[in-house]
């Protein structure tokens, strides 16, 4: 049974204000265990799960036939870990990120400290989707091993893979937890929350998108992390998801219609909090009210990245038009394929990701320059790169559209930053 517990705040006086150094008695939230649960999904809310599930399974098959697989999961992948930075505050624009990644590559520190944030966060989701596939299980150490990525190099790197064993809480201030929105479980519940979290995720009785729904809210509300919560609960969506065999190879960008449905996502979180018994009309209603927005953001999210991938068709066919004819396979006609993915390269990572010689690829590089498919821009300290504007301006579009209530900018303008068109 889910409940409330209440507990009393000390002050330490390291507060600014009167207000920041006061004590109180507040209410922390013990969620009910998942695990052995009966859920009921109300039928309305089932159909969007199907439809849902179909989107992300059609995403997953259909993606071959316009642009490479890997690029496009590539640069959606990106795009989500962009994303679910931005739902907690780190702000950065599609070209500042890919050049921070590409001086990365190269062997320079980016002096860039919301890109090395933003970076992390790419590296975290790529090490989980990549350790997981189709039935293998997830665990704990493996949630662990993505938020320690998640914070490596940054200010909190300390924090990275450890759960939390201390009090936290959402909203309110900074220095206690007496007017905050939500307080989570007492730090002496995490360990046992996060191993039923885990072993729920490993579950099969539930559709995927609904098992995902439900372990994500689950993971906000244990709130396990001192910080880095928010991110990690979103990887572990795609982790249930590739487990599951739903999205295989490409990830629909959840985080950036979440992102978008900003209020509607956190009172979605909020109605999964209820108290008392599971078999309640307060549990039932609130767990399918967060599973239909759920359900409904992740075929928003397909629908998105299938309009991106069409736009990608067309900048790629335009690109073999100012080249005239590319012999198949060769350099050239290769690294085409791959910048949908990699619209920021050095002769060398290009020549690692097409696996050509440095001179093919350097050549090939050349030509697309001189066909104003690429461009050379500096990264880091003094480096060559090169990058595609198509792409750069793409990916961008993409953000803002996702950005859009309507999914149109023209009509309906972004109701959250988002980088401006070039």
């Amino acid at each position: 049974m889910s409940r409330v517990v209440r507990r009393r705040w000390l002050s330490d006086h390291s507060g600014p204000s009167r207000k920041d150094n006061r004590g109180c008695e507040y209410e922390a939230y013990v969620p009910d265990r998942l695990v052995g649960r009966a859920f009921t999904i109300d039928g309305e809310v089932a159909a969007d799960i199907a439809d849902a599930e179909a989107a992300i399974a059609r995403l997953n098959a259909e993606a071959k036939s316009l642009v490479d697989t890997e690029a496009l999961a590539r640069i959606l992948l990106r795009a989500e870990s962009v994303a679910s930075s931005r739902i907690e505050g780190l702000e950065i624009g599609a070209r500042r990120l890919l050049r921070a990644e590409a001086a990365r590559g190269l062997g320079d520190d980016p002096t860039d400290v919301t890109a090395v944030e933003v970076l992390g966060n790419i590296d975290a989701m790529v090490a989980a989707v990549e350790q997981v596939h189709a039935g293998d299980p997830i665990t704990v150490d493996l949630v662990l091993g993505v938020h320690r990525r998640l914070l490596a190099r940054t200010r909190l790197d300390r924090y990275g893979g450890v759960l939390r064993d201390q009090q936290n809480w959402i909203g309110g201030s900074g220095h206690n937890p007496c007017s905050a929105a939500f307080v989570p479980p007492p730090p002496e519940h995490v360990a046992e929350l996060v191993a039923d979290l885990v072993a729920f995720a490993n579950e099969g009785a539930l559709p995927a998108v609904a098992q995902a729904a439900i372990a994500h809210a689950q993971f906000e509300t244990i709130h396990p992390f001192v910080d880095g919560n928010g991110r990690t609960g979103r990887a572990l969506v795609h982790l249930i998801f590739r487990r599951r065999g739903v999205a295989p190879r490409v990830l629909p960008p959840v985080s950036l219609v979440l992102a978008t449905c900003a209020q509607d996502y956190v009172d979605g979180l909020s109605a999964t909090r209820y108290r008392g018994p599971a078999s309640s009309r307060a549990a039932h209603d609130g767990t399918n009210l967060w599973i239909g927005r759920f359900a409904t953001a992740c075929k928003r999210a397909v629908d998105d990245a299938a309009s991106f991938e069409e736009r990608a068709r067309g900048i790629e066919a335009s690109w073999r038009e100012r080249l005239g004819r590319v012999r198949a396979r060769s350099a050239a006609d290769l690294l085409l394929g791959a910048l949908v993915g990699a619209p920021v390269v050095t002769v060398n990572s290009a020549a690692d990701m097409i696996s050509r010689s440095f001179v093919q690829t350097n050549e090939a590089i050349s030509r697309l320059v001189d066909a104003g498919v690429l461009q050379q821009v500096t990264v880091g300290r003094r480096n060559r790169a090169f990058e595609a504007p198509d792409i750069i301006a793409a990916f961008t579009d993409l953000e803002r559209q996702l950005a859009s209530p309507e999914g149109d900018t023209h009509s309906s303008e972004p109701v959250r930053r988002v980088p401006r068109r070039r």
